[in-house]
Order: C-alpha cells, then structure tokens, then sequence
C-alpha cells in the first residue's frame, strides 16, 4: 500500500479521465432497465405495470441515498490528496457499515410495506400492484447489496481509481442480462425472474467492491464518530435529492392533468433530460475527485485551476447535446410514439429540453466542484431554493393558468438558471474553498 496517493491526472487529460469511466458507471444500470423492461414487456401490459410500480419505488430509494457515493467521494478525495490513503480506504470501509445499515432498513420498510407502497402508485388494487408488490419484496433483498456498490464506488473515485468500479458494475449487469431472460422465459419464474436477476447482479457487484475493501489491508472497526460526520453530508444530500424527487413528481401531476398527450410527451422529454443528465454528471464525478484531491493536498489554485476546466468541459457538452437535440428534433420523438398529439406537444417541449442543456452542463459541473469541496450545505440551500422559488410555483400554477407543458418546463429551466447563478457566485468566491469540519474532521 502507497504512502501517498498519485497526484492528479494532468490537464485537460485528468477531466476526461476521471469522467469517461464514470459516465460508463452512470449508464450501466439504466441501460440494464431498458433491457430488463424490454424483456418483461413481452410477458404483457400487467407485468410491464408491476416492473414500472416496484422498480420506480427502489430507484426512488437508491437516488435518495446516493450519497453513499458522493459524500464518500468527498471525504475520501480529500484524505487521499493529504497523502493518507489509508485514511481515504477507511472512509470507505465507514461508509460500507453505514450502506448495510441503511440497506437492512430500506429492506425491512419494503417488506413490511410493499403492498400499501405498491397501491399507492398503481392508484389502488389491482393486477398491477399485486405484480409490483411481487416484484418489490424479492427485488428489496438486494436493497444492502445495491448501497454496499455505492459506498465502494464513492471511496474508488476518491482515491482516483474509476477503472475497477467499472469492471465491477458491468461484471454486475452482465450477469443480471444473462440471467434476467433466462429466468423469466425458459425458467418460468416471470417478473419475479428479473428481480431475482436483479438481485443476483447486485450481489456480484457489492462482492468485488468488498473484496477490493479487504485487500487494502484496513480494520474494519466501525467508528461511530466517522459514520456520524458522513451522515451529516447525507442528511444534506438526502434533503436535496428528496426536493428534487418531490419537485419532478408535482411537475409529472400537473402534465397528467393536461391531458394525455401533455403526459406522454412529457415522459419522453424526461427521460431523456435524466439520460442526458448521466453524461453531464460525469464531469460532477471527475469534478468531486479532482477537486477533493487538491484541497487535501492544501493546493487551492489547482482547485480553482479545476473547477474552471469542468466548467468549460461542462458548458461545452452541453452546447454540444443541444444542437444535436435541436438537429434531431424531427426523429427521436416517432421513436418513442406515433401518436400526432403527443408528437405535437413533444415538438413544444423538444426547444425547452435543448434550450437548458448548456445551463444544465455547466450547473453540474459546478455542483461537483463545490461537493468536492464538501460544501454540501450551500448545494442544500440552493437547490431547495430554487425549488421552491422556481420549479415547484410554476408547475403549481402551470394548471390553473392554463399554461400546460410550457409552463411546467419553463418552471424546470428557471430551476437550473436559478441554480447556476447560485453555484458560480460561490464558485466565484473563496467560502467553499475552506475544508469543512464534515469532510476533514
């Protein structure tokens, strides 16, 4: 084991680097649900029903604790710029006992309430949620598994190693592509076969990153002390990823109630905003690395020097992704429904989705810079902010203003422009680069 952790990859090549192999990592499980939807689809619309019902309630989990990677990136970067890389492998070994933790508890709340969780979304009993509720209770067996990779995938990018977390997420879904037609066709399982897939792939994935845990050579002792500073990131990224999900959910009812040709095109705009989103936050991954890096090492300049070749990076895929929007308007929407009024109003919200991409590019980018920093306090802040200055009165009023979909997505741009004025005016400053008592305590 090295005394001191490899400084960073040089520019402009350290950017790309880092986020390369992290977009992989990012793209690898929903592209493993395109798969795994595309199978279930052919058992009929009551199967696809459940997948959609008790997938979306444990996506809805793990975006929620997801900052069991990106607070441990935070802390771990940090440790390894100041040359402590046992230090940075521990943060990880913390945040393992703290992903179990949380795991057994997302698993024991699925299991007990899986039905009235499942009717809830279905919009009642029936068939439906009878089959998500099917599908929750065995897929939540692997809700542990599922937080242990992002715990091993936040002390990996911390110490600028993406290359195994990628071997080990497709190692993963590999294994749950093989497995998830085999089951529930030949096998005979049905929908519950794709969660036993699903299952089987996490629990490849969680044991390599464990593995790779044991041969750093680390105690593994649980330190209350370290677990409570990592929870006072969680608590303010779980805060913000919850008013995002709440502020995406209000924005989907009012599309409802516009009709549902509004709600169709609606879904496809969003769903492409999220896969989009996966490339853009891959300079977020590179930005938390590069950054927590340099201000361990007590290099602040070479933290701006970064934030501002993310920034650029960042604005420019962004410039990039919404010209190929604008070019490709009139043939991704047929790929998705041939439906003329859900084309109609897709054609509205196609200039709002590549209007915002280079706002959305660069607001990212920052956003992984100032986690880096570990100044997750004011991400909270803003982000509520402008959810609730932004986002979520617009959407609200979208309804009774008659402003249908344009309203509802002129909300989502001023809740990025609000956003990004907030992260460049820190950025802009010095406050975040002053190490927070949460990440070098």
């Amino acid at each position: 084991m090295s005394a001191r952790s490899p400084g960073p990859p040089s520019a402009p090549r350290g950017v790309l680097a880092l986020a390369l192999p992290a977009l992989v990592v990012l793209a690898a499980e929903p592209l493993y649900l395109l798969v795994d939807t595309a199978v279930v689809g052919n058992l009929g619309t009551v199967a696809l029903g459940g997948l959609a019902v008790g997938g979306g309630l444990l996506a809805w989990a793990a975006a929620l604790l997801n900052f069991l990677a990106y607070g441990t990136t935070a802390r771990a970067a940090r440790r390894a710029g100041a040359g402590d890389r046992g230090g940075a492998v521990t943060e990880g070994v913390q945040a393992t006992w703290l992903a179990l933790a949380l795991g057994l508890v997302v698993l024991l709340v699925f299991q007990v309430l899986a039905g009235p969780l499942t009717r809830l979304l279905a919009g009642g009993d029936g068939a439906v949620a009878e089959a998500g509720e099917e599908w929750l209770r065995t897929a939540s067996l692997g809700a542990p598994l599922l937080l242990v990779s992002l715990a091993g995938n936040g002390w990996l990018r911390g110490v600028q190693d993406l290359r195994r977390p990628v071997r080990f997420v497709l190692a993963g879904s590999l294994l749950s592509l093989v497995l998830c037609p085999v089951l529930v066709h030949p096998a005979g399982l049905g929908l519950v076969g794709s969660a036993v897939a699903n299952v089987a792939g996490q629990a490849l994935t969680a044991t390599l990153f464990v593995r790779a845990l044991l041969r750093e050579g680390v105690v593994w002792r649980v330190r209350p002390s370290a677990v409570a500073r990592q929870l006072v990131i969680g608590r303010d990224l779980l805060l913000r990823a919850a008013v995002l999900q709440i502020s995406f959910l209000v924005a989907a009812g009012v599309a409802a109630r516009a009709g549902t040709a509004a709600l169709g095109a609606h879904q496809i705009a969003l769903q492409l905003f999220f896969f989009l989103a996966l490339v853009l936050d891959a300079y977020a991954i590179a930005a938390q690395t590069l950054v927590g890096h340099a201000l361990g090492a007590q290099r602040p300049e070479e933290a701006r020097a970064t934030a501002r070749r993310v920034a650029l990076w960042g604005l420019g895929t962004g410039c990039l992704v919404g010209v190929v929007l604008l070019a490709l308007r009139d043939v991704v929407p047929p790929l998705f429904t041939d439906d003329p009024a859900v084309l109609d109003q897709a054609a509205v919200v196609w200039w709002f989705l590549a209007g915002f991409q280079p706002l959305a590019g660069l607001v990212f980018a920052l956003d992984g810079v100032l986690m880096g920093a570990g100044d997750v306090g004011y991400l909270r802040t803003v982000t509520v902010g402008s959810a609730l200055g932004g986002f979520l009165p617009l959407s609200l009023l979208a309804g009774p203003l008659d402003l249908g979909l344009p309203g509802v997505w002129t909300g989502l741009t001023l809740f990025i422009a609000l956003r990004l004025v907030a992260v460049v005016v820190r950025v802009a400053g010095d406050r975040w680069l002053s190490a927070p008592e949460s990440v070098t305590a």
